[in-house]
């Protein structure tokens, strides 16, 4: 009965956000709160309640202080040079847009945090993204996709976690998967190039070769009906790809904004070089490093005290959706993992495993890993289903290392779970509905699983 409660809440509440019928924090609280007194359990709704928000405390106070910083630091102009950069490459194309979002949430991943990498991300490209209309949900969806891969990565987490549970070391895990996550991210490289040439046809935006080509065709300007329709013929070759940093129009940042601070510059740049270091040197807890950026970020760059204020007040904003959500992640968890629910779908989808695919128990890891790592914490997965399936698979001859490396296939998609607090800075700082983001990216981020799950079986990893 836990088992066909526990997917049945879990699928309640992907169909009432995809469907737009409740908030995701509504429904992350009041879904659980309902499936807990079906279970019988009602009483113990409290405890569960505060056991889930213990858990993520931690990780609340990180995102609230992460903001606050990061958000001090577009402020007084330290990712200035960033977004130039990207912006001259992009060229107004979207094509280079999606493509720039794929690579630069990839290159920001090396620092391990999901949510950092979506604020830096974010805050570059998201105002590109406006002043093209182009699709936002693209921008969360390449972002989410690129920072999966890399998630990966034996400072990130799962790679940690697994080589904690079944007491590996983590370079035997990771390292010999670097080919199979080569190809994953190639993959999201190339379908980011996929996605860029739909939408530079969705918005009429035309390369040089596209326009001697089809000097005749009528171009879509505008997905919506109604859209104002436009002949490529009469446009000048190259026109439409002006270079962004020279077109006004196109200035994502305002160069003479109050809040810059040039002649702090370098210390911004050294304060947050010195803060990923410590987060990836685990120096201190990464709620403290933040805690302690942010009160120095704000102390130098504006030491009077109603600047700090009005810049508090203007990331107010973020600060309060992001940590709400987080909070309301914490009903869902608590609920599943108190009730048991986690730990009876984890034993129904073991118990279920063919007898004849005992000596393939790499290969049902990977497969399980895509599922099991969406609908539950990382936590949940690593500590409590992936020693299971390692005994499994030892029983029939398979290493546990090769079951450890086929279990961090999943990130891709795990990394748009609605348990993942990270996913909730993503669409909140680019303004985009959970459900619109989930319908979106699922089935890309799935397959990108699915072509590192490929990569590693015809490269012998796994």
């Amino acid at each position: 009965m836990l088992t066909i409660l526990g997917f049945a809440m879990i699928a309640t509440f992907l169909v009432l956000i995809m469907l737009k019928k409740m908030s995701p924090i509504a429904a992350l609280v009041l879904i659980p709160a309902l499936f807990c007194v079906f279970v019988g359990k009602g009483a113990k709704l409290g405890d569960y309640v505060i056991d889930g928000i213990t858990g993520l405390a931690p990780t609340a106070a990180m995102l609230m202080f992460a903001i606050v910083y990061f958000g001090v630091m577009i402020d007084v102009g330290l990712f200035d040079p960033v977004v130039r950069g990207i912006l001259k490459f992009c060229k107004a194309d979207p094509l280079r847009i999606v493509i720039g979002t794929a690579v630069l949430a990839a290159i920001v991943s090396l620092d391990g945090d999901g949510s950092t990498t979506f604020m830096i991300t974010v805050s570059a490209m998201y105002p590109l993204y406006k002043r093209l209309k182009m699709s936002l949900v693209v921008m969360t969806g390449v972002a989410a996709m690129a920072n999966g891969v890399m998630n990966t990565l034996p400072w990130g987490g799962p790679t940690a976690r697994a080589a904690t549970a079944l007491k590996l070391d983590a370079g035997d895990i990771f390292v010999p998967m670097i080919p199979a996550l080569a190809m994953g991210l190639l993959f999201v490289f190339a379908l980011a190039y996929v996605l860029g040439r739909r939408e530079r046809r969705r918005l009429g935006v035309l390369t040089l070769d596209e326009v001697l080509v089809e000097e005749t065709e009528t171009v879509l300007v505008g997905a919506g009906a109604g859209a104002d329709v436009q002949k490529a013929g009469g446009s000048t070759p190259g026109a439409d790809l002006p270079d962004a940093p020279e077109d006004k129009s196109l200035q994502v940042l305002d160069p003479d904004r109050a809040t810059l601070r040039p002649a702090l510059y370098w210390f911004n740049a050294l304060l947050t070089v010195a803060l990923l270091t410590a987060m990836i040197m685990e120096w201190l807890p990464i709620p403290v490093l933040f805690l302690l950026g942010a009160a120095l970020a704000l102390t130098v760059n504006f030491p009077h005290m109603p600047d700090q204020k009005a810049r508090i007040a203007a990331h107010a904003e973020n600060v309060l959706n992001v940590s709400g959500m987080v909070f309301a992640a914490a009903v869902f968890t608590g609920v599943l993992q108190g009730t048991g629910m986690v730990d009876h779908m984890a034993k129904w989808l073991v118990a279920n495993i063919p007898d004849g695919m005992g000596p393939h128990m790499a290969f049902v890891t990977g497969v399980l890993s895509i599922p099991l790592t969406y609908f539950m914490s990382n936590d949940g997965f690593y500590f409590g289903v992936l020693p299971v399936l390692a005994e499994a698979g030892q029983a029939h001859g398979v290493p546990a290392v090769e079951i450890a490396r086929a279990s961090i296939i999943g990130q891709p998609l795990h990394m748009s779970s609605p348990l993942v607090p990270a996913v909730y800075v993503l669409v909140g700082m680019a303004k985009v509905e959970f459900g619109d983001h989930t319908r979106f990216v699922v089935k890309w981020a799935a397959l990108t699983s699915l072509v590192v799950l490929g990569a590693g079986i015809l490269f012998g990893i796994i």
